[in-house]
């Protein structure tokens, strides 16, 4: 697909002629059109390039309250005193959708791998604007059909040769396993059919509504500039427009389904007989459907972890400060599980404490999407002290079980560290710091049955007014004698 251009080559001829009025202020140039328009009447931005072709140029920005158009090109050629120059400009016109006074915030744009900035402004749309009389050269341009005696022009829909399509690298997967998914647009290197993308910031947003499941972990890609790519498909060549791709890790079996959907594109019709002067080109446009697509999803083989374990393929790699140790010296350990897979599903490793003191990890983990894959790195570093002396293997208190799709097996990964420990056992020290005392030796031996203290409240007081009394019987007899 080829952006849409509509020249005339009548303007090269005018500014041929004024050639020496023109200044060339800097090689790559963006002009904004006028502050104020009518409601039925367009608005521009221009990217002006001298002395060089365009390569790559970013996308216009979207303005609110307008609405693209289109884009058109302008070629200029000048020879002064026996030197040429050239100038190349790429103009994308806008129309506004409603009265008002609207802002374009600053932006940049990417002309040849050199950024172009421009300070942004307001424009206010007013009322249509009411032409009071003909305008000689805006007849010779825009009214050529009248000028050769044509009263309108007759357009063709050309067939296009384009397609859109949803698809995944695998049919059939694991729970856990990844697969991915790439919304594209292909168009034939033959297509004849002027096609242009329209109003992708609101059409993208409520397509990934429709085709992202429910039952699957996500990792995007974010594609935020739609790049062209070269690919043959069935000894076809295309160009290739990825306009959405994520990797799917499914969660249960349930087959992972993503419907039809469609992307509305701008589709030119074409002049029958086209003209120097003519408007040779007529917006149309074409809504692109894509066929629904279902994954199948296998349960993992039996194993005591099935539901626990993660999905990929992956390695190990780890870390510690020091192989010779002393018993109560404590060391930093870390256990790096890295390969392609969803990195956020991988759990701790397996831990058994025996001669080791293991306390609770500081977890990482680094997510890479690229080249269609998602990779990355999660780690655990521990702190551990050992308790025992002797050499003990690392593999014997660290491990970390996973399902391999590629090999379709279990296996684990385990530590190849062997660690020298010196010193004197620390097992008594361990024990003797948690005696806690004869007092609460005593525990074992006492009534450990609830009390109700409420039902025996009434007791002490009757106790208490017992005592009164037999104090104030005694003060009366001691008085009275």
């Amino acid at each position: 697909m080829r952006l849409i251009f509509s020249i005339k080559p009548i303007f090269g001829l005018l500014l041929l002629l004024f050639a020496p009025l023109l200044m060339q202020a800097q090689n790559i140039q963006l002009t904004l059109g006028p502050d104020e328009i009518g409601e039925n009447q367009t608005w521009t931005i221009t990217i002006t390039v001298s002395n060089e072709q365009f390569k790559t140029y970013d996308n216009f920005p979207e303005i609110p309250g307008f609405k693209k158009r289109g884009t058109s090109s302008q070629s200029t050629t000048n020879i002064i005193n026996g030197q040429m120059s050239s100038s190349q400009s790429i103009i994308m016109t806008y129309s506004p959708t409603k009265q008002g006074i609207f802002t374009i915030a600053p932006f940049s744009l990417k002309v040849n791998d050199k950024v172009v900035n421009s300070p942004g402004k307001k424009i206010k749309v007013g009322p249509p604007i009411q032409r009071q009389q003909r305008d000689p050269f805006d007849s010779f341009f825009d009214r050529s059909d009248d000028f050769f005696g044509r009263n309108e022009t007759e357009y063709l829909d050309l067939k296009d040769d384009a397609f859109l399509a949803l698809t995944t690298n695998k049919d059939e997967v694991y729970v856990g396993e990844g697969f991915n998914a790439v919304l594209s647009l292909f168009v034939s290197e033959n297509n004849k059919a002027p096609l242009q993308f329209y109003n992708l910031d609101k059409q993208v947003p409520e397509i990934l509504k429709k085709i992202k499941p429910g039952n699957c972990w996500e990792e995007n890609f974010k594609i935020e500039n739609i790049e062209p790519e070269s690919v043959t498909i069935q000894g076809k060549n295309y160009v290739q427009y990825k306009i959405y791709q994520s990797a799917y890790f499914p969660l249960n079996t349930e087959p992972v389904k993503f419907p039809a959907v469609g992307l509305e594109m701008i589709k030119y019709k074409v002049a029958k007989n086209p003209t120097f002067f003519g408007q040779n080109r007529k917006e149309d446009y074409k809504t692109f459907y894509t066929k629904a697509k279902v994954v199948k999803v296998k349960d993992l083989p039996p194993h005591p972890l099935k539901d626990l374990v993660a999905v990929g393929d992956y390695q190990l790699d780890e870390k510690i400060r020091s192989t010779t140790l002393e018993t109560g010296q404590s060391t930093g350990y870390e256990f790096n599980i890295y390969g392609e897979g969803n990195i956020s599903a991988i759990e701790k490793p397996k831990i058994s404490s025996g001669e080791f003191e293991f306390y609770e990890p500081n977890v990482r983990q680094d997510v890479n999407r690229m080249n269609n894959r998602v990779t990355g790195t999660k780690s655990f570093s521990y702190f551990l002290i050992p308790k025992e002396p002797g050499q003990f293997k690392m593999s014997d208190y660290v491990n970390w079980v996973y399902f391999n799709p590629r090999i379709k097996k279990y296996d684990t990964l385990k530590s190849k560290l062997v660690i020298k420990v010196g010193g004197e056992s620390t097992k008594n020290e361990a024990i003797q710091s948690n005696d806690l005392g004869t007092f609460y030796d005593r525990i074992e031996s006492t009534d450990n049955t609830l009390q109700q203290t409420s039902n025996k409240s009434w007791q002490k007081w009757a106790l208490n007014i017992f005592i009164l009394l037999m104090l104030g019987a005694s003060a009366y007899l001691v008085l009275k004698k």
